[in-house]
């Protein structure tokens, strides 16, 4: 990879590579926009195959979270960081102390989280080193468990894309396909239940079916059936990749909407659905639950004020349809240009705000 040609074409402003050898710590930064403020995303600690397929995930991962925090109509531009090594194997305190000495380096350009391979405790040892990071223990001023409101986001994302399928917001009598029953599905299905919705559920780890089934009277099916079940929406909740050649043509949802990430295999999936006239909820607008609360730790967490700016993705998946049906394009496009115009309209009116000031100086 040729890494400056790279960041030209995507427009990434910053690299970091960070070392510290008695620790272990080989760390890779990629801030990617500060249009609109610092910028935010977790930490993946990931046993890579070579330093190039880390700075690879690195620069995806970070520009990725700049369309999210775009989206979600936060302050905040799009980082990542990646840690080369084994989560399970590789971990000691002084390798998250040392890179939180990198972070305060950074001096409020990039904010931290935790993320795959990486726990609430990695990152109070972050904190002992930095204030530039979120998702720390409730002790310390954490918002604690996001699946919660990660899953309360899902639930009024849904209920948006209902009002564009069906003209009503109501999901009581819906049927609804969950496809993995992890801890924000779960928090969704207890939503959905208190509704009214038909749960039908399946997940890979059989206790995880049995308590949603016992829960909230779900209909359990096989892993590979939860594709082919009739159903208003389907709700893709652990892997990503699940709208494919394989599953598109089986799937009889008007609705695609979870919380998954990375939800189409391709961009030719999303528009493919969208030829279908299938409304699908953008992963990344619909699942910024998680990061709108982290968020919220940077002014001081309170919950009450993170919820009520959780249920704004309703109102950004409403402007994602808009723009879809008006311009006849999938809502992942739509999504992206909503996006990019947020953070045009603010480059835009810092480059007035400095022409301004130059015609003042220049007239002194």
């Amino acid at each position: 990879m040729e890494i400056f040609t790279y960041m030209e074409k995507y427009d990434y402003e910053q690299l970091v590579f960070c070392q510290d050898k008695s620790s272990g710590l080989k760390a890779i930064i990629a801030i990617h926009d500060t249009t609109l403020g610092p910028a935010l995303g977790g930490t993946r600690m990931w046993t890579y195959k070579s330093e190039a397929e880390a700075i690879e995930d690195a620069l995806r991962l970070a520009k990725g979270m700049t369309y999210k925090n775009a989206a979600a109509g936060l302050n905040l531009g799009g980082g990542k960081t990646v840690i080369i090594g084994d989560p399970k194997k590789d971990k000691n305190p002084e390798m998250f102390r040392a890179f939180g000495r990198y972070i305060q380096g950074l001096n409020g350009r990039y904010i931290t989280a935790e993320d795959v391979g990486t726990t609430v405790h990695d990152m109070d040892l972050i904190h002992l080193e930095t204030d530039f990071v979120t998702g720390i223990s409730p002790e310390s001023g954490s918002s604690g468990n996001p699946s919660p409101v990660t899953a309360y986001g899902v639930y009024k994302g849904m209920k948006a894309a209902a009002m564009e399928a069906y003209g009503s917001d109501s999901l009581e009598g819906k049927t609804v396909a969950i496809q993995g029953v992890g801890n924000v599905a779960y928090a969704l299905c207890e939503f959905l239940h208190e509704e009214g919705a038909k749960l039908i559920v399946t997940d890979i780890n059989k206790q995880s079916v049995e308590r949603a089934v016992e829960a909230f009277n779900a209909t359990a099916v096989d892993p590979d059936d939860i594709y082919d079940v009739d159903c208003d929406i389907y709700a893709p909740c652990a892997l990503g990749a699940t709208v494919n050649d394989d599953t598109i043509n089986r799937l009889k949802a008007k609705i695609i909407a979870g919380s998954a990430n990375n939800q189409l295999k391709s961009s030719k999936h999303g528009d493919i659905i969208h030829e279908k006239g299938i409304v699908y909820a953008p992963d990344y607008v619909i699942n910024s639950g998680g990061v709108i609360n982290v968020a919220d730790e940077l002014v001081g967490y309170n919950q009450k004020r993170a919820m009520k700016k959780v249920e704004t993705i309703y109102d950004s998946l409403t402007r994602v349809f808009e723009i879809s049906r008006t311009d006849n394009i999938p809502t992942y496009v739509a999504a992206d240009r909503m996006a990019e115009e947020r953070i045009e309209a603010k480059r835009n009116s810092r480059s007035q705000f400095l022409l301004n000031d130059h015609h003042i100086l220049s007239r002194r």
